[in-house]
């Protein structure tokens, strides 16, 4: 749809639909919503190379966009990739299903028995960049948790998500539930981000899913309560225990295993009394791997570029990368608590009582002790899928999997029970 004075109205009926479809799914069997997500799970395979083939016009529009490398990685499928999406698809149907979950159960002296049960939130909208394979995680997490899903892919996404939202809306048909259940706003024009944010009727939550550019104007603009998925400005600290081996280890992998994900490392703290030894040796393992690395004092060797003011605290998310000398773990800390996001921080040592220091005194949504920050993924914690990373600290924190996609109710029985 072009005409963006339909736009409102398309709005309006997507919201329409999905309200009437979420009250259908509160209450729809766990088999019958399992069962879809298994059938769109064989869609996605059946169908691959059909979205590899809308995959390629989307790449070609990303390279006439002249996106980075990084994010071209981001957006690109191939059928590895695509096995990923219905490996995620399967481990998603096949967990403990939410919804109904008794969470606490207590009887009281009045005669009341009371469960606190976890339910659906209602209708979510996610807005993503970028990644198709958000289209098939949220999707998923959604109707596993008994919401109805409205998704707006990024523009470079387009043709990929078009085609993975059919296959989720075959799963859906095959399960007989409702296709509006998960739908996929069918134009680019950002007048219908505006138009999502404010429908206050129809939507429940809104989960943003990109850069800081689009999580702002989600922040600024949405009458809708928001999990806010902040940058990812990761930093390592790597303390004068740590152990070498480890760290070389670690350092590389988050920094370079995909540069252009929210988990990647941006920043790299070094203990000063291993800036000359395990500091330097970091450095130029970097270099070696092909990274641009901002150095500040005491790190700049051969292949460096000097580290500026305006390299702290930013999500570069390239193969570019920030170092910086700090006095000790309390050097490290207070470094993180200025520049970061709140989303992923981690420590290299072997000494526990700086690992616990570290631990206790940060207050990101994932904390980690020598392991790469590629990890910070909701696959990778087990929960199937993420809809991504909440890095505020209502309600969902840290990757928001199914069970953080619903809220609670109480169940009160009595037995002609009376107050007095």
């Amino acid at each position: 749809m072009k005409d963006s004075e339909n736009i409102p109205a398309m709005m309006q009926e997507l919201g329409q639909r999905a309200k009437a479809a979420a009250a259908e799914l509160g209450f729809a069997p766990a088999a019958q919503r399992q069962q879809a997500l298994e059938a769109a799970a064989d869609a996605v395979w059946a169908n691959r190379a059909e979205i590899i083939a809308a995959n390629a016009k989307d790449l070609e529009f990303g390279r006439g966009k002249g996106l980075s490398d990084a994010m071209m990685d981001r957006l690109m499928l191939d059928e590895a990739r695509i096995q990923g999406i219905v490996d995620g698809l399967r481990n998603v149907a096949g967990q403990d299903d939410p919804v109904g979950e008794v969470l606490a159960e207590w009887d009281r002296p009045s005669g009341l028995n009371i469960r606190r049960v976890r339910t659906p939130l209602g209708v979510i909208g996610v807005i993503y960049e970028s990644r198709p394979n958000v289209t098939a995680d949220a999707g998923a997490l959604c109707l596993k948790s008994g919401n109805a899903v409205i998704l707006r892919g990024g523009s470079e996404s387009f043709h990929s998500s078009g085609m993975i939202h059919s296959c989720l809306v075959e799963g859906l048909k095959a399960a007989g539930l409702p296709e509006a259940a998960i739908q996929l706003v069918p134009t680019r024009d950002r007048a219908a981000v505006q138009e999502l944010l404010t429908m206050t009727d129809y939507v429940d939550v809104i989960v943003p899913r990109g850069g800081k550019g689009l999580v702002g104007l989600v922040q600024r603009e949405a009458r809708v309560p928001v999990f806010a998925h902040l940058e990812g400005i990761v930093h390592i600290y790597v303390d004068k225990a740590a152990d070498p081996q480890k760290a070389l280890y670690v350092v590389l992998n988050a920094k370079t295993r995909r540069t252009g994900i929210c988990g990647a490392a941006e920043c790299l703290l070094i203990h000063r009394e291993i800036a000359e030894g395990l500091g330097a040796d970091l450095i130029r393992a970097l270099v070696e791997a092909g990274v641009e690395v901002h150095a500040g004092a005491g790190l700049q060797l051969d292949g460096t570029l000097a580290a500026t003011d305006a390299d702290w605290g930013k999500e570069f998310l390239d193969s570019i990368i920030a170092a910086k000398v700090v006095e000790d773990v309390d050097g490290a800390i207070a470094h993180i608590r200025a520049y970061s996001s709140s989303h992923t921080d981690c420590v290299l040592t072997e000494d526990d009582a700086v690992a616990d220091r570290f631990f206790e005194r940060l207050d990101s949504a994932i904390l980690m002790r020598n392991a790469s920050t590629q990890f910070a993924d909701g696959g990778e914690f087990g929960m199937g899928a993420e809809i991504g990373i909440a890095t505020g600290k209502m309600h969902a924190r840290g990757p928001v999997g199914a069970a953080q996609l619903t809220s609670f109710k109480y169940l009160v029985v009595g037995d002609g029970t009376t107050r007095p």
